[in-house]
């Protein structure tokens, strides 16, 4: 991978130090992204998925959409805020109909 084995492991601790601080702090601060795949074919999903990134604007920085394929659509959403409002705002676009895949990631500054 190109480094090293203590750089490995650093970068290990890191994200398992990340994540567990994420897990259990719901009024702190967190920065991150949510990748999503989903359905563009899926009557109402995109204007959904739009409303929920309003809904939701003080935590998004911006969000880029990618065309995938002639029905699969990749959203990144850049997210800053506190660590109960991005939980809200990732369990909301997951549970929309047509949501193929989605992933948060979470990192510490």
């Amino acid at each position: 991978m190109g480094y090293d084995r203590s750089k490995a492991l650093q970068l290990a601790m890191r994200n398992f130090i990340a994540e567990y601080k994420w897990g259990k702090e719901e009024e702190s601060e967190a920065l991150g992204s949510l990748t999503i795949i989903y359905d563009h074919e899926v009557q109402g999903l995109e204007d959904a998925l739009t409303d929920i990134q309003h809904h939701y604007r003080e935590l998004i920085g911006s969000a880029m959409h990618l065309h995938l394929s002639d029905r699969e659509c990749l959203l990144v959403i850049a997210l800053r805020g506190q660590v109960r409002s991005i939980r809200d705002l990732t369990k909301e676009i997951i549970a929309k109909r047509g949501v193929k895949q989605a992933k948060l990631s979470i990192v510490t500054s």
